[in-house]
């Protein structure tokens, strides 16, 4: 595909119908004011034209409107009573956003690693210690992650090949592709985009990569771009609620979203334990969001975006600590997680359901809610706390597949069923922890499977470096056909969903080289 090349034909034009209402709409308030003033004006203008005038309009408009203006004052005053009111709400009432299409990204085969596969080549690159190898084997064995998940070229070469050019290579690949499959699936050109936003956490270039997308795909030199780093994998709820904003102020356009993480660079080749954990759940992956404000999208449209919530803890110190990019001892650059990961996210998380849930949840919920927090903090009663059901509230639920303990955190603090897990689980599975993008991946997942009935509600949660929590709320404006083309997980319906056992062992000697060479972990300390 070109450099230049405009993708798709663009959305219908709305018809003159309805863009004949929307003019009447957005100018309610002249038209009324417009009203009041003949009104009021009526009784003197009919006065003060000539006698045969006077006699031609005697059984026409204007002289209903002088009896009115005359024999009711409070007509005008009402006229301009309403065109205040329809003033105020045109101003006040935010823009609808919808979500036009998706589209995630699937590397190809030569990139899928299989669990003994991604040992072996760990092992191989002779950068860990036995030790660390057997820490690794250990949690990929509890990880979740299932035989296909994705790795950049970089890390499964021999020697591995971490540089900026290779870093580059895995980010444009992503990209490109999800970008290009938005754009087609929703029959948008490129250049009707008017918000571009873009988010990596660990990978910034120079020029930035909205610059690069904005180059492949000729944008317009108008476009408002933002690019996001270091937001952590929360960051794609966060580049969500910035469209939103974006779009409240440019009317009549639509905003390209694409979350990804860059994988090269960031692979742990130390000895430091709490940062080779990372090794063992991130992967390649990245999705594209294309949202519109256009009110004539709404018909095809999949989802409206109806809450985002955004959490952050970064003032208290621990939880600002628990997840840092760092250097260990030896100068190899990581992530450390610490072991309060999970105390932190569990208070993020309280701290954005406490606001999210008036928003969403039933009253009745909400009362139960209410009189816990009374007992506790006006009557000292010492009564735990009570959480509510958001099952009422939703019908689907999208959990950041950030590791096996986070779901299984989450699911029994949210006492959810395994039929609500199953995105989250599987995206785990195929698609390892694919840092903000993998919502998207369970978002998709629910659609594939043909789950999306129109008027469903869908809540996405993403835990992310800071300390951040943040949501996002979707109802479905139609029903969702399953395995649509095009979606990441059309091809492999048929097997899914796959049972997936808390530990499940690694033979890593079942791998073997192009050069005819294996790899055994030796067994390292226990702990």
């Amino acid at each position: 595909m070109g450099r230049r090349e405009v993708l798709g034909g663009g959305a219908p034009p709305a018809n003159n119908a309805q863009a004949l209402g929307r003019r009447v709409v957005g100018h309610l308030h002249l038209l009324l004011a417009g009203a009041a003033l003949i009104i009021a004006a009526a009784p003197r203008l009919s006065a003060a034209l000539p006698a045969p005038a006077n006699r031609l309009l005697a059984n026409g408009l204007l002289r209903e409107l002088a009896a009115l203006g005359a024999s009711a004052p409070a007509v005008a005053v009402a006229c301009w009573a309403a065109a205040v009111a329809a003033w105020a709400y045109a101003v006040s009432r935010p823009r609808p956003v919808y979500l036009v299409e998706l589209s995630g990204y699937i590397a190809g085969e030569a990139h899928e690693a299989s669990r003994a596969k991604t040992i072996a080549h760990f092992g191989r690159c002779g950068r860990f210690s036995e030790a660390s190898m057997a820490f690794q084997k250990r949690m990929l064995e509890r990880s979740g992650l299932g035989e296909r998940t994705h790795f950049p070229a970089s890390l499964i070469s021999v020697p591995v090949d971490m540089c900026l050019r290779t870093a580059r290579e895995e980010s444009h690949a992503v990209i490109y592709g999800v970008v290009e499959g938005v754009l087609r699936r929703a029959g948008v050109a490129a250049a009707e985009v008017g918000v571009l936003i873009f988010n990596s956490s660990l990978l910034s270039t120079t020029p930035s990569f909205t610059s690069l997308i904005a180059n492949r795909y000729g944008m317009r030199h108008d476009v408002v771009a933002h690019n996001l780093s270091g937001m952590g994998c929360s960051a794609g709820i966060i580049a969500i609620d910035l469209a939103k904003r974006l779009l409240q102020v440019h009317p009549d356009t639509y905003a390209l979203v694409v979350s990804t993480e860059n994988i090269t660079l960031n692979a742990y080749m130390g000895n430091n334990r709490p940062m080779l954990v990372t090794n063992t759940l991130f992967r390649v992956g990245g999705a594209a969001i294309l949202l519109s404000n256009r009110r004539a999208d709404r018909a095809r449209a999949k989802y409206q975006l109806i809450h985002t919530v955004r959490t952050h803890r970064g003032a208290h110190d621990q939880s600002f600590r628990c997840v840092t990019q760092e250097e260990d001892d030896a100068g190899c650059v990581g992530v450390s997680l610490s072991k309060e990961l999970m105390l932190v996210a569990g208070e993020a998380l309280r701290t954005n359901i406490t606001t999210l849930g008036p928003l969403v949840l039933p009253m009745s919920e909400q009362l139960r809610f209410l009189a816990t927090v009374v007992l506790n903090r006006v009557f000292r009663a010492n009564v735990r706390a009570y959480l509510p059901d958001f099952r009422l509230a939703f019908d689907h639920f999208c959990i950041h597949a950030g590791g096996r303990g986070v779901l299984d955190e989450l699911e029994r603090s949210l006492k959810l069923s395994a039929w609500h897990m199953e995105p989250s689980r599987m995206t785990l599975c195929r698609f390892g922890n694919t840092s903000s993008s993998s919502l998207w991946y369970e978002l998709a997942y629910s659609e594939a499977k043909g789950r999306i009935r129109k008027g469903d509600r869908v809540w996405q949660i993403a835990f992310g470096s800071g300390f951040k929590c943040n949501s996002a709320v979707w109802k479905a404006l139609r029903t969702v056909d399953g395995g649509e083309e095009g979606n990441p997980w059309t091809p492999e319906l048929d097997v899914l969903p796959i049972h997936v056992p808390k530990v499940s062992p690694v033979d890593e000697t079942t791998y073997t080289f192009p050069d005819g060479a294996t790899y055994k972990v030796e067994r390292g300390p226990q702990g």
